[in-house]
């Protein structure tokens, strides 16, 4: 029977809540929602949603990096955008990191996300 096994790394933001950067079972990771924190200050990262996709992007790379997996790797991710209007800026940077076979993809806006930030983005992995 698989075991849960907690996944937790400096080199993304820490989990401000009861919850845990991801998670792994079996041969799956599930990453948590990540938003633009900078992971070394802890501080939101400013700018517009180019610029906090790839910051999330970055984030979510060095989860899956910690946990055995990379963005190569992923197979479903789910994108929660403050304003659908950002769709092209947002979709243009996660294009550069999923450029070859990209993941399955829900795109959805929230009316309101974590420390109002304009993205956020979680994902399903295959472990290496």
């Amino acid at each position: 029977m698989a075991q849960k096994r907690v996944v937790s790394t400096e080199g993304a933001p820490k989990a401000i809540g009861p919850y845990s950067q991801a998670i792994i079972y079996g041969d799956t990771v599930y990453c948590s929602g990540q938003i633009p924190l900078d992971p070394v200050t802890g501080q939101l990262v400013e700018g517009d949603v180019a610029a906090q996709t790839a910051r999330v992007l970055d984030n979510l790379k060095a989860v899956l990096e910690a946990a055995g997996s990379s963005l190569d790797r992923v197979l479903k991710t789910t994108v929660f955008l403050k304003d659908m209007g950002e769709f092209g800026a947002m979709n243009e940077v996660y294009g550069r990191y999923f450029h070859v076979n990209p993941p399955a993809r829900a795109t959805v806006e929230a009316a309101r996300l974590p420390r109002d930030v304009r993205v956020e983005i979680e994902c399903v992995a295959a472990l290496d």
